[in-house]
């Protein structure tokens, strides 16, 4: 499991954001937002993609500050929610049901994340991920529709195991199964990156 997304800095916990050598990452982090955020004007329909550019932002930020700190400041998950509600009433036109659905979404998500994260502490009597990933699955679910959101999962998911697995053999160390990994590093880019295919590839699921 993961641990910890949440509400407090996990000591010790192994760095996944560097400055002491090359790049420095807040350039990094700079030019993938410039891009992200071009990408989701260029490919959202009007107002939709200017929101997406938002999103983008805003899960860019969550990524990066969960990297460097294990935490998901609380202020920008409800910012995220907020602005899925928001796209939501765009792309349907004020209609309520889509509003209601999109709220529903985020509500059923994070419930299933909290059900998912106290079984988790039941069974191995440790947490194994954090309050913030649970906050976090509520923004997947405003943004997301129900096609979409397994896929985004499990891109986060995959994509934290594979990064993981390289980081541990490019360093020459063994695989731990207890060890501790910022899950919204890996969730926050899979939600934008789940509301572009909805919004190019995979429109009208």
């Amino acid at each position: 499991m993961f641990e910890q997304g949440g509400s407090r800095r996990i000591a010790n916990a192994p760095a996944y954001v560097r400055s002491d050598r090359g790049v420095h990452p807040n350039a990094v982090a700079g030019a993938i937002g410039i891009l992200a955020v071009a990408i989701s004007v260029a490919f959202g329909p009007g107002a939709a993609g200017l929101l997406g550019a938002g999103l983008a932002l805003l899960m860019l930020a969550i990524a990066t500050i969960d990297a460097r700190s294990f935490l998901i400041p609380d202020s920008l998950n409800i910012a995220g929610v907020m602005l899925g509600i928001a796209n939501a009433a765009v792309l349907g036109q004020g209609d309520l049901a889509v509003l209601t659905e999109a709220v529903l979404r985020a509500v059923l998500v994070a419930a299933a994340f909290l059900g998912l994260r106290l079984a988790y502490a039941r069974l191995r009597r440790r947490q194994g991920m954090g309050l913030g990933d649970v906050k976090l699955a509520a923004v997947a679910g405003a943004w997301l529709d129900w096609p979409v959101l397994p896929i985004a999962i499990e891109i986060a998911a995959l994509s934290a195991l594979m990064i993981y697995g390289l980081r541990r053999y490019l360093l020459g160390h063994r695989l731990r199964p207890n060890v501790r990994l910022p899950f919204g590093l890996f969730f926050a880019p899979a939600i934008w990156i789940g509301w572009l295919l909805q919004t190019t590839v995979l429109r009208g699921w």
